[in-house]
C-alpha cells in the first residue's frame, strides 16, 4: 500500500515521462516541483526533500520507482518502473496516472484530464481502460459509492488501500472546510473562465520553471 507522499511521486514520474520527455528522469529538485505543483494535482501538496527521499526509498523497496538505471553524471536522476511492474497499456498508464495525481474521478474527467498522456476518442474507452484495470488480479481500479447529489460513479486507484479506506479519504476532502468555501460562492461564467486561463498560464510558467531548475541541475549538481 503506497502513502500519499508514494502515491504522488510515482504519479508525478509517470506524468513528466510523457508530458516533458526531454527532461526526465528527474532530478530530486524537479521532482520535488512536479509533486508539489499548484495545478492539475489534489490534494494540493508540499512535501519537502526529506519526505520525498523516505518516499523514493520505499518505493525502490517495492521496485516501483528510484534512481534511474544507466543515467550518468553528477546529479542523480529517478524515474519509475511501472511498466515492467504491470506491463500496463498507454491508456492503463495515463489512467492510473492522473488517479493517483488527482484522486477519484468520474470517466468524463478522466478522459479531459488524460488528454496530454494519451487520447481518448470516447468515453467508452475510459470505461474499457478502467474494467481491465478492475479485472486484474488483485484489482488495481475500483468504483466507489455513489455520493449523494451526483449522478455519475467515481473510479479510484487501490495502490493505496482498499475501496472503503479510499472513499473514507475522498468523503473527508469533500467536506474539508476549504471545499465548502468554495462550493457557497456562486461566480458567473465569465469569472470561472477568467479564473481557469489564469490557472493554465500559471501551470505553464511552473512547467517551465521547473524545467529551468533541471538544467541548472544537470549543470550545477543538485
Amino acid at each position: 500500500m503506497l502513502s500519499a507522499a508514494e502515491a504522488r511521486i510515482l504519479g508525478a514520474l509517470i506524468e513528466k515521462e510523457v508530458t516533458t520527455p526531454e527532461y526526465y528522469p528527474l532530478s530530486l529538485n524537479a521532482l520535488i516541483n512536479a509533486c508539489n505543483q499548484r495545478s492539475n494535482r489534489e490534494p494540493v501538496m508540499d512535501l519537502d526533500e526529506e519526505a520525498v527521499r523516505q518516499a523514493l526509498h520505499r518505493l525502490e523497496d517495492l521496485r516501483l520507482a528510484g534512481r534511474a538505471r544507466g543515467t550518468e553524471g553528477r546529479v542523480t536522476k529517478y524515474a519509475h518502473w511501472l511498466d515492467e511492474v504491470f506491463n500496463f497499456s498507454r491508456a492503463e498508464t495515463a489512467l492510473i496516472c492522473v488517479l493517483l495525481l488527482r484522486g477519484p474521478q468520474t470517466p468524463g474527467e478522466l478522459r479531459g484530464r488524460t488528454e496530454r498522456l494519451h487520447h481518448f476518442d470516447e468515453i467508452g474507452e475510459v470505461q474499457a481502460a478502467l474494467q481491465k484495470l478492475m479485472e486484474r488480479e488483485p484489482p488495481l481500479t475500483a468504483v466507489l459509492p455513489r455520493q449523494p447529489g451526483t449522478k455519475e460513479p467515481r473510479y479510484a486507484h487501490l495502490l493505496s488501500g482498499s475501496v472503503e479506506s479510499v472513499a473514507a479519504d475522498f468523503a473527508a476532502v469533500q467536506a474539508s472546510p476549504r471545499r465548502e468555501a468554495g462550493q457557497v460562492a456562486t461566480p458567473d461564467a465569465g469569472h470561472e473562465e477568467r479564473i481557469a486561463q489564469l490557472e493554465a498560464t500559471v501551470a505553464e510558467l511552473q512547467q517551465e520553471v521547473a524545467a529551468l531548475r533541471a538544467k541548472i541541475d544537470d549543470l550545477f549538481g543538485n
